[in-house]
């Protein structure tokens, strides 16, 4: 019987994109270490445009991958990296919602049970009174009902908080 499943880690990732400055730490242009059609290819574009050919490589835990320039490098749970295509990238990943450091405190976090109480207090007090008493601009109550779905997948799958202005 097929069962279906989601990821459940959160990764950090970076995107390869060379032409722009931005070659993440691990990324390294590795030398042919003899000659491959990938050689004579790069030459040959080297020679019709006149920019340097290279052959990118991430270090990973199965060894040196390639990467091509605009795909993605993660970073998992245990420091390890890999090359994500950005196409897939796109599709498989999605970033973390970033939410106001007042609502923060409230949602439970993998610490644990002990964290509910904040959220029994805390959230449903908030919704509580949105509900009974409305809510005032600005307020905790305000931005939940204003971003419920910014909140719902907060809780759900994990967040960044704001950075203070």
């Amino acid at each position: 019987m097929t069962k279906i499943y989601r990821k459940t880690a959160t990764i950090k990732a970076e995107q390869f994109d060379p032409e722009n400055g931005i070659v993440p730490q691990g990324v390294f242009d590795k030398e042919y270490e003899h000659t491959t059609s990938g050689m004579i290819s790069a030459m040959v574009d080297e020679l019709n445009t006149g920019k340097p050919s290279h052959n990118w490589h991430v270090k990973t835990l199965e060894g040196d991958l390639k990467i091509n320039p605009r795909d993605w490098i993660a970073t998992g749970i245990d420091g390890e990296h890999w090359p994500i295509a950005d196409d897939v990238f796109k599709k498989t990943y999605a970033e973390l919602p970033v939410i106001p450091k007042n609502v923060a405190k409230h949602i439970v976090t993998e610490h644990g049970l002990s964290d509910l109480i904040p959220i029994c207090g805390g959230i449903y007090r908030a919704m509580i009174q949105t509900v009974v008493y409305g809510y005032q601009k600005g307020d905790i109550g305000d931005w939940i009902v204003n971003h419920s779905d910014v909140f719902a997948r907060a809780w759900l799958d994990g967040y960044t908080v704001e950075e203070d202005k």
